[in-house]
């Protein structure tokens, strides 16, 4: 749907690929926030869509453009036949993830233990640009792994990856470790290195990197653009959604439209919510990802115990969402 032009604009800001989190029911919430981000689905392995024939897990809304789907892989052969599937049902972007630390991740033999097989990477990347007629091929990585030092692993990965044709990079600010760290502690524990990061892109002017790990704001994402082509904001775009993406098309991307009030998305999300109940999904599992909505604000609790203890039940529905939404102010007088 988008020229390799503008996904790259997009890529400007981008949310994060989140497993159990960035499904199609959250990025049609946070697509009402923002027109112009660029949304990630949830990683999905290629062993379950060429072997599992598990090709539902492709599905999105047509409303998600810009969106690129993350697949998890090691095997060339497979990655090509995956990455088809997905050009075929219109995915803007295909993006291989080499920075997860999970155990079933490592099992794989992809993810971030990838780090230490560059060549196969560039092995994989070669066959997925093959089948992607003319759709970007991208990279999320780590800075390292273990005891790999980043100041060496990472300029030789990118250098061997970009040569089999990858102009676009995510890097995670941080090592993985694959011993002794669960994946939620390598989501905090090891150390961020933005200088790093913002040195690598200086070493590689030609290349489109853009810089995830430990990105909350607007102005820390301003202030990496400074440096970085783009950003990518995980946990704090899905935890706090209105304050990180109801201003970025004006703030990052220059749009003169006024943004929706965290209120107006709610209600826009009322015909959504309504056509998705009438295929059999159930209420909590489009409203668990807009719990977040009013982080901070007046009346954020009721809006959360309300939709937490409501949205389970048998015959939920948008009564339920706008009776939350009733309990929180539209307008918050200035402090």
């Amino acid at each position: 749907m988008n020229t390799n032009k503008d996904i790259t604009r997009a890529a400007r800001l981008s949310v994060a690929p989140m497993m159990d989190w960035s499904d199609r029911h959250c990025r049609y919430f946070h697509r009402l926030m923002t027109r112009h981000t660029l949304l990630y689905t949830e990683m999905v392995t290629a062993p379950a869509l060429v072997r599992g024939g598990a090709v539902h897990l492709l599905d999105y809304n047509s409303e998600e453009h810009p969106v690129a789907v993350q697949l998890g892989g090691s095997d060339p052969k497979e990655l090509a036949a995956a990455t088809k599937m997905c050009v075929e049902r219109g995915y803007d972007e295909v993006n291989l993830n080499v920075g997860c630390p999970s155990d079933r991740v490592q099992s794989g033999t992809f993810g971030a233990v990838l780090m230490r097989d560059a060549p196969l990477v560039a092995a994989c990347m070669s066959a997925m640009n093959d089948a992607a007629q003319g759709i970007d091929v991208t990279v999320k990585c780590r800075i390292g792994v273990d005891e790999q030092s980043p100041d060496e692993v990472l300029p030789f990965f990118l250098e061997t990856v970009a040569a089999a044709g990858v102009s676009r990079f995510t890097i995670h600010a941080r090592k993985a470790w694959l011993q002794g760290l669960s994946p939620k502690e390598n989501r905090d524990i090891p150390p961020l290195d933005y200088p790093l990061v913002h040195r690598i892109k200086a070493a590689f002017p030609t290349l489109h990197l853009s810089i995830n790990g430990g990105i909350t704001t607007l102005d820390e994402a301003q202030a990496h653009l400074d440096v970085m082509d783009g950003v990518m904001i995980g946990r704090a775009a899905y935890h706090d959604p209105a304050s990180v993406l109801l201003g970025v098309d004006q703030a990052i991307f220059g749009d003169i439209a006024r943004p929706r009030s965290a209120h107006e998305v709610v209600e826009a999300m009322y015909p959504y919510i309504e056509a998705q109940l009438a295929k059999g999904v159930r209420l909590h599992s489009i409203t668990r990802h807009m719990l977040g909505t009013f982080t901070g604000r007046p009346g954020a609790r009721k809006w959360r115990r309300i939709l937490s203890e409501g949205a389970t039940r048998d015959g939920a529905g948008v009564a339920l969402v706008a009776g939350a939404l009733s309990r929180v102010p539209e307008h918050v007088p200035a402090s």
